[in-house]
């Protein structure tokens, strides 16, 4: 009996090898023939399953040097941030500094002053889901001014005028994405904290998973990847500003990785926090939202995700909890075309 154990404890040992193998090398041939189709556009992955790590990787860091991509390098990771944000709200609201349901009104810094048409009505849950109905910041304005830093003029004032002239919720209770949600949702957290942005993300989340290449103030560093813009040309970096906790952290592969493995443990306060952000807080006929968090669901599965795009990359992190696995993509072009192609069938690839 005891030698039969042994022998189908072996087998499945060795199955469970061969199908994590057999994974990647597709996962790899998959990355490897869309740098040769596009090798303007370079690439980093990383997967976690079942506590194991797998990473690959394409392209130089800059077209001087001869340095490859690795899972070290640190690409801008954009909205990501937003999956982020949600986890430190919700880290707040088990910690019982706020709740989901609270209205933003006396969460903000003061200098808003919300009209009375609007007043109490907007939850912290309605930002995280975008759901608020406020206005938001004009992109298309801002890049035409400064197409390398668009965001370079948003500060405070910008906000509190915006909000604070707002009389009427366009489409409340409807998904309509917003960067100043998250905004405000940074600065709720500031005034629950006491503490900044930056060193909340840095307390709760970069230093207690040893993220040591997720950037927020300072990323100048000699692992950066270079930004593209849709033509190719060279994209700076976006700056530090008021709008970081909507999509200005910096990452890579590695440390991405470590964040996914904290979420699909419900035993950490990050991945009790994600249970939270997981909950279906939006739904209509063309999506389903959690706080800051996407969900595809068919018949036999549920994957949570959310995108990101600079003006010179994009990436995706993505995972399915129920099969205890997560992904993390980075591309240094903005090209979200090529971003959901190739997460379409990396997630269709993991799942077979």
């Amino acid at each position: 009996m005891r030698t039969s154990l042994q022998l189908v404890t072996a087998l499945v040992l060795i199955c469970n090898i061969s199908f994590g193998q057999d994974i990647t090398k597709k996962i790899d041939s998959l990355l490897q023939d869309n740098y040769q189709k596009n090798p303007g556009v370079g690439i980093s992955f990383g997967l976690i399953k079942d506590n194991k790590e797998y990473y690959t990787s394409y392209g130089n860091l800059n077209t001087e040097s001869q340095d490859k991509i690795n899972k070290n390098s640190v690409f801008e990771i954009a909205s990501i941030t937003k999956i982020l944000t949600s986890n430190l709200i919700t880290q707040a609201v088990i910690e019982h500094k706020i709740k989901l349901d609270d209205y933003i009104d006396s969460h903000l810094p003061k200098e808003y002053k919300l009209h009375k048409n609007i007043s109490n009505k907007i939850t912290i849950s309605d930002l995280a889901s975008h759901q608020s109905g406020l206005p938001d910041i004009d992109f298309k304005t801002l890049i035409e001014r400064n197409p390398q830093q668009p965001m370079s003029n948003v500060n405070e004032q910008t906000l509190t005028t915006l909000i604070n002239n707002c009389t009427t919720l366009t489409d409340y209770g409807k998904y309509r994405y917003s960067t100043i949600g998250y905004t405000l949702l940074g600065q709720i957290l500031e005034k629950v904290y006491g503490k900044s942005y930056d060193a909340i993300i840095r307390t709760k989340i970069i230093t207690p998973l040893k993220m040591t290449n997720t950037l927020t103030k300072d990323f100048n560093v000699k692992n950066r990847t270079t930004s593209h813009n849709p033509d190719g040309g060279i994209q700076e970096f976006m700056e530090w500003n008021i709008t970081a906790s909507a999509g200005l952290v910096k990452s890579n592969a590695s440390d991405m990785v470590s964040y996914l493995k904290a979420v699909l443990n419900s035993e950490t306060a990050i991945g009790k926090a994600a249970l939270l952000t997981e909950k279906i807080t939006y739904k209509d006929q063309n999506r389903e939202m959690g706080l800051g968090t996407n969900i595809i669901t068919d018949e036999k599965n549920t994957i949570y995700l959310k995108s990101g795009d600079s003006m010179g990359q994009s990436s995706i992190i993505f995972y399915n909890r129920a099969q205890n696995w997560g992904a993390i993509l980075l591309l240094d072009q903005r090209n979200s075309k090529m971003r959901q192609n190739l997460f379409n069938i990396i997630s269709q690839t993991i799942q077979k």
